[in-house]
């Protein structure tokens, strides 16, 4: 429903309409991207190498300001081996299991068709 604004209350009306639209907008990304966090999570333990399973179990997010980190609790340091290889003791090398890498790109266009459908519909 319209109402008349006086001249002198436009601006507050205004900044008042986008204080809303940036909120609605805020919160509708941080919905969604909590649920590709959780999406990637999933994705990245049925991806993983699986010798014992803690590796593949270890993934988890957590909230930062920002947004989300994924990362994997059990072992960390397993992750760039794994994903790029690594040399053997004896000699050799171990050949890389990419599995991080097409998450990241799928979660990365996910987010930015999330944020761009956001703004678009004003968070709704």
């Amino acid at each position: 429903m319209s109402s008349i604004i006086n001249a002198e209350d436009l601006g507050k009306e205004i900044a008042i309409a986008l204080k809303e639209y940036t909120s609605d907008v805020a919160e509708a990304i941080e919905e969604e991207i909590k649920e590709i966090a959780t999406d990637a999570v999933k994705e990245l333990k049925a991806a993983s190498p699986k010798k014992s399973g803690d590796y593949a179990k270890g993934w988890s997010k957590r909230k930062e300001r920002d947004g989300y980190v994924i990362y994997n609790s059990k072992k960390p340091g397993l992750t760039h081996l794994l994903e790029h290889g690594h040399a053997k003791s004896g000699g050799g090398r171990v050949e890389g299991k990419v599995h991080i890498r097409p998450v990241e790109e799928k979660v990365n266009k996910r987010v930015e068709e999330a944020v761009e459908k956001a703004i678009r519909n004003g968070g709704k």
